[in-house]
């Protein structure tokens, strides 16, 4: 007999269904009724879920921060998809936790509404004046803050910037809505909010705050120096391990009890470090784990250059020979080797130690949440948007390297993985779907680098500012051509052999 024919129903997510959950769900104890919004989240997705709405949800477990609740926002048009879900299923979240040895499920419920994606953002813009909106937090991806490359200034030439500048009051861009939103609070006679930023960029505070300040410039300079003087940015640096929705996990989530159309699933391991700087209240984070410091770079740049740098040199040449996940490249002795010499012989010397661990235990706790076989987190999730992660994740690590005279063999071959699979063809023959903004222009350049390698290299957007002939240059290149001709196990073979100190 089918399993399935005698399973339950699972019980359809809603706040008037919460205590007919399965007595294994955990679900909210605080009644929504209870709860007042504090927050605004751009850019809600699951990382959001799993993560920053998961520690509000512990305080308003216990009892504490219910004037801290969420509103979700966005502002692109794929955002009204998930809007859609939530609201009907009343904002709640199953997050599923996967663990080799066990999963297990709880609801969430901080997040009290979801504004509508419209043009202009004036709803977003009306709830960010509001006075009880104490902080607007943000994950809009690496790539959605309008840099120039390799640096941390904004872009006043993108063409959303200067429309931004020239219509302040229906603006396209969260910071222009932030901007917007600000003047408004001013001219009420408000405070400004805390604006958060949750991405993983180095010092995203700081860039936040060059991305409003120096938006709100181009129109209003005395907006900007009141926002640059009264308004705060934080530094933070968050860290979960959260897949994309697949319906698999619907099913999963099904099987556990509970019909949602959006559940999130993510690893059992959680970090949240912010700099203590606030200019309008702040929930009290730290009773839940969160780390309130002074310090955040430290942190950032361990997690930044050893994970975030870690699942790169993972997920290029995982999809170059179809490896389909992370944890599965991490059981392929060949991808694991050449894993774990780039990052003790090129990144660990240039990553300081924090408070509680050393670089060498930090690579150590990440090996073992990247082999986490429960989390079917894909090579082609994690390889997106390359021409945003190679600049922030691998390239300081290189800078360091080159400047300190050591070893940029292994960080060459990383480079060189991303050119091969921009190709957009497999070992296997087959195609790598596009899977970066800028994905024609890097497949027209990645074949044409097949005869000339140096072509790579001069897209200084993302590539640095890397001339011919140099250590890295000449290591780039042939070890791209090697990629080409033998194939890459046959070049991942020679490059831990000829490397590798036998960690």
């Amino acid at each position: 007999m089918d399993p399935a024919a005698n399973a339950k129903t699972p019980v359809r997510l809603r706040l008037d269904s919460l205590a007919d959950l399965p007595a294994n769900v955990r679900h909210p104890a605080y009644q929504r009724s209870d709860l007042t919004p504090g927050i605004v989240h751009i850019g809600l997705g699951n990382f959001h879920r799993a993560h920053q709405a998961w520690y509000i949800h512990q305080l308003m477990q216990q009892g504490q921060a219910h004037d801290w609740a969420i509103i979700g926002a966005g502002i692109r048009n794929y955002d009204a998809e998930m809007r859609e879900r939530l609201l009907a299923q009343d904002c709640l979240t199953t997050l599923i936790e996967l663990d080799p040895t066990r999963t297990s499920a709880e609801v969430i419920g901080p997040m009290v509404d979801y504004l509508p994606i419209e043009a202009g953002n004036v709803a977003l813009i009306r709830k960010m004046a509001d006075p009880a909106v104490r902080i607007v937090s943000l994950t809009v991806t690496e790539g959605g803050y309008y840099l120039i490359s390799n640096t941390g200034a904004l872009n006043t030439d993108h063409q959303d910037i200067r429309y931004d500048a020239a219509n302040p009051n229906l603006p396209r861009t969260a910071f222009g809505s932030i901007v917007a939103a600000l003047k408004q609070r001013r001219a009420n006679g408000l405070k400004p909010f805390t604006a958060l930023s949750c991405d993983n960029l180095q010092g995203n505070g700081t860039i936040l705050r060059n991305c409003v300040v120096g938006l709100a410039r181009m129109s209003d300079p005395d907006l900007a120096t009141w926002i640059d003087q009264n308004g705060a940015f934080p530094n933070s640096m968050v860290d979960c391990i959260v897949p994309a929705t697949t319906d698999e996990l619907v099913s999963q989530c099904h099987i556990l009890g509970v019909d949602d159309r959006a559940p999130v699933s993510h690893e059992n391991f959680r970090q949240w470090v912010i700099e203590d700087e606030f200019c309008a209240g702040r929930p009290p984070l730290e009773q839940v784990g969160v780390t309130l410091t002074q310090n955040v770079h430290s942190y950032e740049s361990m997690k930044l250059r050893i994970l975030n740098g870690g699942h790169q040199l993972l997920a290029n040449v995982g999809e170059i020979l179809n490896v389909p996940t992370i944890s599965s490249c991490m059981q392929d002795p060949d991808i694991l080797a050449f894993f774990r010499t780039v990052q003790i012989e090129e990144i660990l010397p240039h990553v300081e130690a924090v408070p509680e661990t050393t670089a060498k235990e930090y690579l150590e706790l990440v090996e073992r949440r990247f082999a986490n076989t429960a989390i079917h987190d894909t090579t082609r999730r994690v390889a997106f948007d390359g021409s945003a992660r190679h600049p922030g994740f691998l390239l300081p690590s290189l800078r360091d390297a080159l400047a300190s005279g050591s070893s940029v063999i292994g960080l060459a071959l990383a480079e060189a993985f991303w050119c091969r699979m921009c190709a957009g063809v497999r070992e296997d023959g087959s195609e790598i779907a596009p899977n970066d903004p800028l994905w024609e222009n890097l497949c027209e350049t990645a074949l044409a680098a097949r005869t000339d390698p140096g072509l790579w290299l001069e897209q200084s957007l993302y590539s640095g500012d890397f001339d011919r002939g140099t250590q890295f240059s000449n290591a780039f290149a042939s070890w791209l051509t090697k990629i080409w001709q033998r194939g890459s196990r046959a070049v991942l073979a020679e490059y831990v052999a000829t490397n590798s100190l036998s960690h």
